[in-house]
């Protein structure tokens, strides 16, 4: 069997997936996503508040990886990341971002374009120490995407870290950065079975939000 049969020998949307009617969507954007984000948890969608973050290397090309949505108010989305790693190196250089969320078990995609700053100091602060032990542990070894030229380094410098963290549990890491993505556009999408998606799309205008349908 070809990977070409073994892919097209999977369902797609076959199951059961919530109604959405554009009409009834909230002016902002943000009031949506918290009722999205509700539905997701309240369906048992696992990590619902992980996304793809996309960002744009110095050579153009387009750069992905999944985080976890830390935050959303009315300044935009929040992500936390090292400055020095190359997501952050990538996002100093050219703070356009996008964001992507699948909730496979709703049939539902959110998708946020626009850029990201740096938040305050003490937001990053409070948000690393907030963070799991095990989190925080990894992000002071630091050297996020450096090659690894074998596994025991790893551990040796993990051993390192917890023993500075045990003898001083308010350390933080000086490159944990929270980043904030004020969104331009927010692009709401409800899967059909028979392929009638609901593309929903809001778009930044001034200081207001226009919405507009897209097609499937």
């Amino acid at each position: 069997m070809t990977m070409r049969t073994l892919l097209r020998g999977l369902p797609v949307l076959a199951h059961d997936m919530p109604s959405f009617d554009p009409a009834a969507a909230p002016a902002d954007p943000s009031a949506l996503f918290v009722e999205w984000m509700a539905g997701a948890i309240n369906a048992g969608v696992d990590e619902p508040h992980a996304m793809t973050v996309s960002t744009v290397d110095a050579d153009g090309m387009p750069d992905a990886r999944v985080l976890i949505l830390k935050d959303l108010d009315e300044d935009g989305w929040h992500f936390a990341t090292s400055s020095a790693s190359a997501k952050g190196l990538q996002l100093a250089a050219n703070p356009r971002t996008a964001l992507s969320f699948h909730w496979r078990e709703l049939g539902r995609q959110v998708r946020v374009r626009g850029m990201a700053t740096v938040a305050d100091p003490a937001v990053s602060r409070a948000d690393f120490l907030a963070r799991p032990q095990g989190s925080r542990v990894a992000s002071l070894a630091g050297r996020q995407s450096d090659l690894l030229t074998e596994p025991a380094e790893l551990d040796r410098e993990l051993d390192r870290v917890r023993e500075r963290l045990a003898a001083a549990p308010d350390l933080v890491a000086g490159t944990h950065t929270v980043y904030t993505v004020a969104p331009h556009s927010v692009e709401f999408w409800q899967a059909d079975a028979e392929r009638r998606h609901v593309r929903l799309r809001y778009r930044r205008a001034g200081g207001e939000w226009e919405r507009e349908l897209l097609w499937p």
